[in-house]
């Protein structure tokens, strides 16, 4: 076999192995063995000079490029009008079956009933990839105008998921979406000078650098989702686009949804709306866009818009604002962590007045300035966050660090990134929630302490440590503002009946840094007592699942605090004797397999059908892969369901589900 020969099949063979592992998420080969063959393809090219347009190499991103040329699409890429409101959809959806049946009432060849393809509207940036009569991608351009756009080929071929050549001889046009994900955004923003402001920006920011292996590094990703132009056979309908799209090889979202009437697309909006913040990538709305095709080409366009076709926009995530103060509080680890004050904005639904600022290191990072303009996202009810700075302002001045905790007055001390409250005592903000977490439902159970609860205990009754809360007196109690005798009795109850709590709520009411729920009962499951895991060693630590080094060394300097130590003797002193009781349960049919949700339960909300799968044994996962052992369908089961059946995964209901773990 002569060289260029050798090198076609290892471009074919690389391009495989790709395809299976960043657009299937079905890797069939080993890092080790792509590397090798990897370093072999490069090695004949830089001996040969012989580089094929579409080999792997090419996605490195060597190279500077000296600026960007304009380029005229083959077929226009449209823009989409946009709805707010389920009433608008209703509107547009009367017009649509108003025009076909005046349509059908004068032509012999009638149009179908209408049937409506729902998508997610990605937030990132439209690209436009052209592949000639030899399946080689020839071009790749930005939107632009949508008549005229940037090429940024070189660019694109940093996607690892777009492929470079496909089966083809026919030319033609594709529109996606290059989009950053949150793992990448995330992985990036770690080691960056200038840490990224968003997800789109990454996305967009990446695709117009000049540098290409800047572009490289921010890892993007691609979903696909029209053919704009086409010299082959005319498609007949969306889903046909789509699947000719997905036979292809681009990769595609997983959801795409078939509905027949404007109510199931209202509730597939809020369905998608609802799994948003979910996602680990933007997603601005849904697009709603008729199936058949000649149905599309009787209704044409207006100047600006398909006529078949609108979106559905959500709230907002994000906005920018201004900052007009840092306030710093004190967590129950004594944490003392900076808040930005913010100007009013409307974001998501909600004014938004705060933000988290995580830590001074995270400060300079962004470079936040008490009056500096910033990026701020809100994600459903977790505290918005700054992301960035948009515009420094005029008067804007440093944000420093207190010399002395805000609360109690004691000295301060920096440990890692973030600053401590040395008296862990007696400053009121570390107690107060401490007990709150104490007595949660998921920790001691003791209901009734709410934080204002908190703090009358600490303030009039003199509660300075965890221990003291058992030797409460009824008629202290009484003393206090709203407690009256039997909200006294219960609150009394409650605390005498935490006693005998089990081994992994003390565990996880202690608060160790790092240690949730599920680790605590990992723990007591692994060394069944309390003086065993206060005793484990790091090696011991780490054989437990999901515990590696950073939570090791969390429990290991826990356990070793001399204060700590004492604590947990005065509580034991108290009466607080935790229970461990070992589990008869044997393995479930779903230990240690990769289980899928799709739609909608009628006995489990998303968040309990998760915990109830790992508390199984089983491991959920987002996505169906060939990996998968079971996928679970409730109503309005969405693409998952159809990826499942065309992979030959199992697909259970949920009363088969409630069988098979009775």
């Amino acid at each position: 076999m002569d060289i260029k020969e050798r090198i076609s099949e290892l471009v074919e063979t690389l391009n495989k192995h790709s395809h299976n592992y960043y657009v299937l998420d079905n890797p069939t080969i080993s890092d080790k063995e792509y590397d090798k063959l990897y370093d072999e393809l490069r090695e004949l090219e830089k001996s040969s000079g012989i580089v094929l347009p579409y080999s792997p190499t090419l996605r490195v991103g060597d190279g500077v490029l000296p600026g960007f040329n304009k380029y005229t699409h083959k077929g226009k890429l449209w823009s989409l009008d946009k709805a707010q409101t389920s009433e608008e959809l209703i509107e547009w959806d009367k017009k649509n079956r108003k025009l076909i049946s005046e349509y059908n009432s004068t032509h012999e060849d009638k149009l179908p009933e209408i049937s409506y393809i729902v998508t997610k509207k990605f937030d990132g940036l439209t690209v436009n990839l052209t592949y000639d009569n030899n399946g080689i991608l020839s071009v790749a351009a930005t939107r632009g105008t949508g008549e005229v756009g940037e090429e940024v080929t070189g660019n694109v071929k940093t996607i690892k998921s777009i492929p470079l050549k496909i089966d083809t001889n026919d030319v033609f046009e594709i529109h996606g979406e290059a989009i950053m994900t949150k793992e990448a955004f995330e992985n990036y923003n770690k080691d960056a000078d200038v840490p990224l402001k968003n997800l789109r920006n990454g996305a967009a920011g990446a695709l117009r650098n000049l540098n290409l292996r800047e572009t490289a590094k921010r890892n993007l990703s691609a979903f696909f989702y029209d053919i704009g132009y086409n010299e082959g056979t005319p498609f007949k309908s969306y889903m046909e686009m789509m699947d000719f799209i997905k036979e292809k090889g681009f990769p595609v979202d997983d959801y795409i949804v078939k509905c027949n009437t404007i109510e199931e697309v209202i509730e597939q909006g809020k369905y998608i709306s609802d799994i948003r913040s979910d996602l680990n990538y933007d997603i601005d709305g849904i697009v709603i866009a008729i199936d058949d095709i000649q149905t599309r080409e009787v209704f044409g366009y207006t100047v600006k818009f398909p006529k078949w076709a609108i979106a559905l926009k959500f709230e907002a995530e994000e906005a920018t604002t201004e900052v007009l103060d840092v306030e710093w509080n004190v967590g129950r680890s004594g944490r003392v962590a900076p808040t930005a004050i913010l100007s009013p904005v409307e974001l998501a639904g909600v004014t938004v007045k705060r933000a988290t600022l995580n830590n001074m290191d995270d400060i300079m990072r962004k470079g936040v300035k008490i009056g500096s303009r910033v990026f701020v996202r809100r994600s459903n009810d977790v505290i918005p966050e700054i992301m960035g700075v948009a515009e420094e302002g005029e008067n804007a001045k440093e944000i420093t660090p207190p010399e002395k905790c805000p609360y109690c007055g004691s000295d301060i001390v920096l440990e890692g990134a973030h600053y401590f409250c040395e008296n862990s005592l007696s400053c009121k903000p570390q107690l107060v929630k401490s007990i709150v977490h104490y007595g949660s439902r998921e920790a001691m159970n003791i209901p009734g302490f709410s934080e204002k609860t908190a703090e009358a205990l600490f303030e009039k009754l003199d509660i300075k440590a965890l221990s003291d809360l058992y030797s409460i007196k009824k008629e202290e109690l009484l003393t206090l503002d709203k407690f009256g005798e039997k909200k006294a009795d219960n609150l009394l109850n409650a605390i005498e009946g935490s006693k005998k709590a089990p081994l992994y709520s003390f565990i996880y009411a202690l608060g160790i840094p790092n240690v949730g729920l599920k680790t605590s009962k990992d723990l007591c499951k692994r060394f069944k007592s309390l003086d065993n895991i206060m005793n484990a060693t790091a090696e011991e630590l780490i054989s437990v699942e999901d515990v590696g080094d950073i939570v090791a060394e969390s429990i290991l300097e826990f356990f070793s605090d001399e204060n700590i130590k004492k604590s947990i003797n005065d509580l034991l002193e108290a009466g607080v004797s935790p229970i461990y009781e070992e589990s008869n349960t044997e393995e479930s049919v779903f230990t240690g397999k990769s289980v899928v949700v799709t739609g909608s339960l009628e006995n489990f909300t998303r968040t309990t059908i998760k915990e109830k799968l790992e508390e199984l044994g089983a491991k959920v996962a987002s996505s169906v892969s060939k990996k998968t052992d079971y996928v679970l369908a409730g109503e309005k089961a969405g693409s998952k369901y159809d990826k499942a059946i065309a992979l030959g995964v199992k697909i259970l209901t949920e009363e088969e589900f409630l069988e098979m773990i009775k």
